[in-house]
């Protein structure tokens, strides 16, 4: 027997065979497979899927608000420690962070507190200092501030901005 004869091979036969439910049919071995557009648009609605979901995920960084408002509520803290303790207290901020200091009989010393340590910027924050290589605001013990503040962090073009007011209040825009 020929085995290059369509049907002659011993594995078409035993495929024709009645266990296997006779002779496949022209029509049904047509639609046995997908159709390349039916392939594409399963490609098309996975792509669009992972597309939204890696839009959705959050930045790993968090957002800049966020850092201001750790900064904010930080600087609220100093300043309440001030009014509380009778003691002038100070918040210097720098490029590369920012501190909390009291004042006492030998000078400046950094904050014991252990929620107000020297802190760095969240990644890729920049503050604008204009120009200043470190900028102090200090509160009295009655809680004014020496100097108002409008310190703006900067981060991939979007910008929050901390107001330390002459009163001691602290806001956040942004």
């Amino acid at each position: 027997m020929p085995t290059s004869a369509v049907g002659n091979n011993a594995a078409t036969q035993a495929f024709r065979a009645p266990a296997f439910g006779g002779a496949i049919r022209r029509k049904d071995a047509r639609r046995a497979g997908f159709t390349l557009v039916e392939l594409m648009v399963v490609i098309a609605i996975v792509g669009l899927a992972s597309a939204a979901v890696v839009l959705a995920m959050p930045d790993p960084r968090g957002r800049l608000i966020d850092d201001a408002e750790r900064f904010a509520a930080r600087v609220r803290v100093a300043h309440d420690a001030a009014v509380l303790d009778a003691r002038t207290t100070s918040v210097w901020v720098a490029p590369g962070g920012y501190g909390f200091d009291l004042h006492s009989r030998s000078g400046w010393q950094p904050m014991p507190d252990r929620n107000l340590r020297v802190a760095q910027w969240g990644t890729g924050v920049r503050p604008m200092l204009g120009g200043s290589e470190r900028v102090r605001v200090t509160f009295d013990p009655t809680g004014l501030a020496d100097q108002p503040l409008d310190l703006r962090l900067m981060r991939d073009g979007r910008i929050a901005t901390v107001h330390i007011g002459a009163t001691g209040e602290v806001r956040v825009d942004g």
